[in-house]
């Protein structure tokens, strides 16, 4: 049986893709599952600095799967607290960047997941739909928490409510994904923007992404402290000495970690 997720590192890379292309990638129980332990491994892995997520074949991710069968009633809460909840928590919550390359469609939960990365790319063919409302539900896997901060009230409410699909071009106007790219180029490019990631100086990425992630909820004086905090901590790094001296002498920092 094929890998349902394939891993591979390349320098400080590693790269996760998801790999169901006969269900265009739909997210299984046990694809969830493998996922979840492969960003476990990550955050543990101090030579990984960096992570790219993509999907194998037509489509980033269908969605869950609807084709699963399952005995009596669906309980598709006791699901979500399972699976959905714990990965985007994870990968929200890891100190080290994600890009995502969104190759074809990203529907539903599968657009949800690569909205829960860092940095994400679309191929100019690639597809983006909210489509929970056309089977008679609500969007989950952060959803409801990334459109609204992404797009806007109003564009969150329409994608969600409509359930209508829309081009990466769209999305990049949206404020949706950081770029929409020529599909023959999308994993070259993404890669790249993954390793200019892991060059960069670990905490303060890690530091960048904890102020993001705090702001949505901090009150402005909240997160002005907060701000002061992280860089009192970043001040008396390593990192932040090599950078100094590096501006001083006129030549590429090189950080550690």
């Amino acid at each position: 049986m094929d890998e349902l997720l394939v891993a591979s590192t390349e320098g400080a890379v590693r790269t996760l893709i998801l790999n169901r292309p006969e269900r265009l990638n739909a997210l299984s129980p046990e694809l969830m599952a493998a996922l979840n332990a492969a960003f476990g491994e990550v955050e543990r892995d101090d030579n990984i600095r960096a992570v790219l997520l993509s999907g194998a074949g037509r489509g980033f991710s269908a969605g869950a799967d609807l084709g699963l069968e399952v005995g009596g009633e669906w309980d598709l809460g006791a699901m979500i607290d399972a699976l959905y909840n714990p990965l985007v928590r994870r990968m929200r919550a890891l100190p080290k960047p994600i890009v995502c390359a969104v190759n074809g469609v990203a529907a539903g939960a599968g657009m949800n997941l690569a909205l829960a990365a860092d940095i994400v790319v679309a191929g100019r063919d690639a597809l983006f739909t909210q489509a929970f409302i056309r089977i008679g539900l609500s969007p989950d896997a952060g959803g409801t928490y990334f459109l609204p901060r992404l797009v806007g009230d109003a564009r969150a409410r329409a994608l969600a409510m409509l359930g209508e699909t829309i081009t990466a071009e769209t999305a990049e106007a949206y404020g949706l994904i950081w770029k929409a790219i020529d599909p023959d180029l999308l994993m070259t490019e993404a890669l790249t923007i993954a390793t200019n990631l892991a060059a960069k100086p670990a905490q303060a990425l890690a530091g960048i992404k904890a102020a993001f992630n705090a702001s949505a909820g901090n009150s402005f004086d909240a997160q002005l402290d907060l701000e002061r905090d992280i860089q009192r901590r970043l001040g008396q790094s390593a990192d932040f000495a090599e950078g100094v001296s590096a501006f001083k002498e006129k030549r590429p920092p090189v950080f550690g970690r």
